[in-house]
């Protein structure tokens, strides 16, 4: 047999092989995001099941989107929420990372003790704050006490409700970008920073001029996937704070919710996860030209 049909026959088997995982994916991941489009093209609400086919006035969950209040403020607390989880999630795993880089036993252990969070379960994460959040039973109100600090219920206080919710998903979350970090300073060669120490730069400088172009794209990509995944912070808030006090930990995938399952609009919900989703891959576009721009001007 020749080389060229030895090359079509593994090509060939390739294809094949990788089929049943496509139909798989295909059935998991577009089909759904195809009904969910189609869905929000329709009045749909589960009281009246003709109207799952009525496509009338395709644009008209889109046109009252601007107008929704709740909508637009579930917006603005998907930013923050996002914005300042992110921020500190990279900024604590980076310090962190910078820390624990060095070899010992201890190290090794703390390394391995700080990945617990991340492997655990959301729900799970969800109630061990629930628990550090409910003042009879907290240890968090109990050390406050014997302080005599007097803390407010953190979870139904407008003021802090919001900051409980990414202090609990930075919790989880913070081992993400600290093993991203870690994994990015391990390849970093010694000799840089054994030059520049010859040369009189200070521990500062070393970081600024060598460590952090090195790690600079893991970074934003550590930035991309966490805020990819802070909309998906729904687990949180659901156990803690129900979207409450008010509205003010009611992000866009909770209002969503609230949609679908609580008075039944179905295609208005759609329309919302559409835009929402919209959003999130602009975001992450945004984030993937910032790597390629600042690659292009090194």
């Amino acid at each position: 047999m020749s080389k060229a049909k030895s090359r079509d026959a593994a090509g060939s088997f390739d294809r094949w092989a990788l089929a049943p995982s496509l139909v798989v994916l295909f059935a998991i991941a577009v089909l759904p995001a195809i009904y969910l489009l189609v869905t929000s093209l329709t009045p749909y609400q589960l009281v009246e099941p003709s109207s799952a086919t009525d496509f009338s006035a395709p644009l008209r969950n889109y046109r009252l989107l601007p107008g929704d209040p709740r909508f637009v403020n579930s917006l603005f607390v998907q930013a923050k929420l996002s914005f300042w989880g992110v921020l500190f999630q990279v900024v604590l795993g980076t310090l962190l990372a910078l820390l624990l880089h060095t070899q010992s036993r201890f190290v090794e252990f703390a390394r391995t003790f700080f990945l617990i969070p991340m492997v655990l379960p959301p729900i799970v994460v969800a109630v061990i704050w629930k628990l550090i959040y409910t003042p009879d039973i907290s240890p968090l109100y109990y050390a406050a006490s014997l302080l005599n600090i007097a803390l407010p219920s953190l979870t139904s206080s407008v003021d802090f409700a919001l900051a409980s919710i990414i202090i609990a998903d930075t919790w989880e979350w913070l081992p993400f970008t600290f093993l991203m970090v870690l994994a990015a300073l391990q390849t970093i060669p010694e000799e840089f920073s054994e030059a520049a120490l010859v040369d009189g730069a200070s521990s500062l400088q070393i970081f600024y001029y060598v460590t952090l172009p090195f790690i600079a794209p893991i970074l934003l990509i550590s930035a991309m996937f966490r805020f990819i995944d802070s909309v998906k912070a729904f687990p949180l808030i659901f156990l803690l704070t129900g979207g409450g006090p008010g509205s003010v930990t009611e992000v866009t995938n909770y209002y969503a919710y609230l949609l679908a399952f609580d008075t039944n609009e179905i295609g208005y919900s759609s329309a919302v996860t559409v835009v929402m989703l919209i959003l999130v891959a602009a975001v992450s576009l945004g984030l993937i030209w910032m790597g390629r721009h600042r690659e292009a001007l090194a």
